[in-house]
């Protein structure tokens, strides 16, 4: 499926991209063999107004079934020229989305499901917590897989964590240069241990 664009008056008295495709994917519909078919959104969550993700169940003439997730691209802009504020991209977790940064409290709804792509991007939510759950410390020093390199032209690979409140910037240990690193969280690095130094005895 495209894109689909709306102007507020189109969003059904919805103030929110959330509240909006709650109500999109929470419904029942009689089918012509006198059944009945719909969805309930379970849980949902749309930081930044960005990407919605929803834990989905399925329900059969009023009986509950499996739960699965839709993740939408979502674009919220309140001052659009035009007029059109909100716009989505629906798909489900068993196209493989790109977005892979749905909360554990949405995942952990979810049935177990044999559709590969919807395993692979459930591993990848996953791992995307993981590494954002990681703890560092003031003075930790980081190594990345690679060298990065930066828009002053410095290229680094291992950096001192410096911790200022909740921002964290990364310190070139040689060159003393502070850098930052979009969605630093998320990326693949290990901390590297500190050497200890033994006191030499002499006899």
């Amino acid at each position: 499926m495209g894109w689909l664009y709306m102007p507020r008056s189109s969003m059904g008295g919805h103030a929110s991209a959330r509240a909006y495709l709650d109500a999109q994917f929470t419904y029942e519909r009689p089918q012509e063999n006198g059944s009945s078919h719909g969805l309930k959104v379970l849980a949902s969550a749309c930081p930044g107004n960005r990407v919605y993700y929803a834990a989905t169940q399925v329900i059969t003439d009023g009986k509950a079934g499996e739960v699965f997730a839709i993740v939408c691209l979502v674009r919220w802009n309140p001052r659009d020229k035009e007029g059109f504020i909100f716009g989505y991209k629906d798909m489900e977790e068993s196209m493989g989305p790109h977005e892979a940064d749905c909360p554990a409290r949405i995942l952990d709804l979810l049935t177990p499901t044999d559709k590969d792509y919807a395993i692979d991007w459930r591993a990848r939510c996953r791992a995307n917590l993981d590494r954002r759950s990681r703890k560092l410390a003031d003075g930790d020093r980081i190594r990345f897989p690679a060298p990065m390199k930066f828009t002053d032209g410095h290229v680094g690979q291992e950096f001192v964590v410096s911790k200022r409140g909740r921002r964290t910037i990364l310190r070139d240990p040689e060159t003393g240069g502070h850098y930052r690193i979009s969605r630093f969280m998320e990326r693949a690095w290990t901390v590297v241990p500190a050497t200890k130094i033994h006191k030499t005895v002499f006899a």
